[in-house]
């Protein structure tokens, strides 16, 4: 799966006083439960004190993260590319770049990715990992 946006943003970096992690030397994992889903941990709990998480996401062209909740995180959802979307709390919502979602902690939620695939940057308060 190629998108040149989101690989350029995947060529990023998180950097801090403390120091600089590339997200290139950072790697995939495939969602454990997800068919389609891979995740890149930006920044996890160990980093943040468990306050936050930022994870890149990629999810193959017509596959989904099908309804399911965190608790007790709340999730954002920032589309960097491709199409899809997103069933927040009942409501649908279309995703294209630059869309912003945020589903609070115990709200169900569930993400569709379009003919293109879906690459988003997902954030999680308190950390998911």
């Amino acid at each position: 799966m190629e998108n040149t946006v989101f690989e350029a943003f995947n060529e990023g970096r998180f950097q801090v006083p403390e120091g600089t992690v590339m997200f290139k030397d950072i790697p995939w994992s495939k969602h454990p439960t997800f068919e389609g889903v891979e995740l890149k941990h930006i920044v996890t709990s160990k980093v943040t004190g468990g306050a936050y998480s930022y994870h890149l996401v990629r999810i193959a062209p017509d596959k989904s993260i099908l309804d399911h909740i965190h608790d007790p995180q709340l999730e954002t959802h920032e589309v960097i590319a491709g199409n899809g979307t997103c069933v927040n709390d009942g409501c649908e919502i279309e995703y294209f770049p630059g869309v912003i979602s945020i589903m609070p902690a115990k709200v169900h939620h569930e993400v569709h990715a379009g003919d293109e695939g879906l690459y988003l940057f997902a954030k999680f308060m308190p950390a998911l990992c």
